[in-house]
C-alpha cells in the first residue's frame, strides 16, 4: 500500500449508522448506482467514498462489489448496529469482527453448513491491521467521547453504564433474529457468536474475493430477542448516530497515523 493512495470505503445499512459523515466530507460529489448514492470526498484528510448499501446480504454485497470495481476503494469498513448473541455482550457495547460467518448458509449436503460454496470456508477472516485500528478507535471512543456525546438520559435509558469493546466471531444472515428461539438456534450451531446482524459476512466474503482489506464494527442495539424492534428502533434514534460518527472519526484520526503500515 505504500506506492498507492489510500481510499476507504464507508459503509453502512441505514442513514443512522452513519449519520453525519456525509456533512464531514470535504469536496463531496455524489454518483448513483443501482439506486444508491456513492459520496467521494475526502474524510478527515483521506479519499472516502460513503455509501448506505440498505438491508440484507444481497444488498450490501452489490454495494461492496461497486465501492470496489467503479470506486477503485482500497480498504471497506462497515460501521451498523447488531443484536447481541453472548451473555457478556450488552446493549451499549462494541463488537469488531475478528471474523464472520453466515449463519443461515446451508448448502448440505453438497456442502458442510456454514461453508459458502466454491470457496472452502465458512469463516472468514478480517484484515487483522484495520480491525485493530477499529478495536483502538472504538476504544477511544469510549474513554474520550462517550460521556459527551451520549446523554445520561439515554444512558439511562438503555442502562448502558460502562460499554466494553469485544472482538470476536459475528453472524450474518436475512433475518431479523428477535426471539430467544432464533437466537438460541443460532448459539446452539455456532457457541462462539458475539452478535448477529444482516450484512457483515457478505461484506467479508466480497472483499475476500476481490483480495480487499476491511473491518466491521458493530454497536449492539438489542438482545436479539422479544424486546429487539422497540430496542432497535429507539437506540438507532437516539444513540447510533453518535456511536458511529465518533468511531469512524477516531478510526480515521488513527488511520492518519498508521497509514504507512497499511497492506
Amino acid at each position: 500500500m505504500k506506492n498507492r493512495t489510500i481510499k476507504i470505503g464507508v459503509i453502512s445499512a441505514l442513514r443512522e449508522e452513519q449519520a453525519g459523515l456525509i456533512e464531514q466530507m470535504q469536496d463531496a460529489i455524489t454518483v448513483q448506482r443501482g439506486m444508491r448514492d456513492y459520496v467521494s470526498g475526502r474524510l478527515w484528510g483521506i479519499e472516502s467514498v460513503c455509501v448506505l448499501s440498505r438491508i440484507g446480504k444481497v444488498a450490501v454485497a452489490a454495494t461492496t462489489a461497486t465501492l470496489i470495481e467503479s470506486f477503485g476503494v482500497t480498504h471497506i469498513i462497515f460501521t451498523g448496529v447488531a443484536g447481541a448473541a453472548a451473555t457478556d455482550v450488552r446493549i451499549g457495547d462494541i463488537v469488531v469482527a475478528s471474523q464472520l460467518v453466515q449463519h443461515d448458509m446451508d448448502a448440505s449436503p453438497l456442502f458442510p453448513r456454514f461453508e459458502v460454496p466454491l470457496t472452502g470456508l465458512s469463516h472468514f477472516f478480517s484484515d487483522k491491521q484495520l480491525s485493530s485500528l477499529m478495536t483502538q478507535a472504538a476504544s477511544q471512543f469510549i474513554n474520550q467521547d462517550f460521556l459527551e456525546t451520549v446523554s445520561e438520559a439515554n444512558r439511562q435509558e438503555f442502562l448502558i453504564d460502562r460499554p466494553l469493546v469485544h472482538e470476536g466471531l459475528i453472524a450474518s444472515g436475512d433475518q431479523f433474529i428477535s426471539t430467544s428461539l432464533e437466537l438460541n438456534q443460532i448459539n446452539d450451531n455456532l457457541p462462539d457468536v458475539l452478535a448477529v446482524e444482516m450484512e457483515g459476512a457478505a461484506v467479508a466474503q466480497v472483499c475476500f474475493e476481490f483480495g480487499i482489506p476491511f473491518a466491521i464494527v458493530r454497536t449492539i442495539s438489542d438482545n436479539a430477542n422479544e424486546d429487539s424492534p422497540v430496542d432497535f428502533v429507539q437506540f438507532l434514534e437516539k444513540i447510533a448516530a453518535r456511536y458511529a460518527f465518533g468511531i469512524v472519526r477516531q478510526f480515521f484520526s488513527l488511520v492518519q497515523e498508521n497509514k504507512v503500515h497499511l497492506s
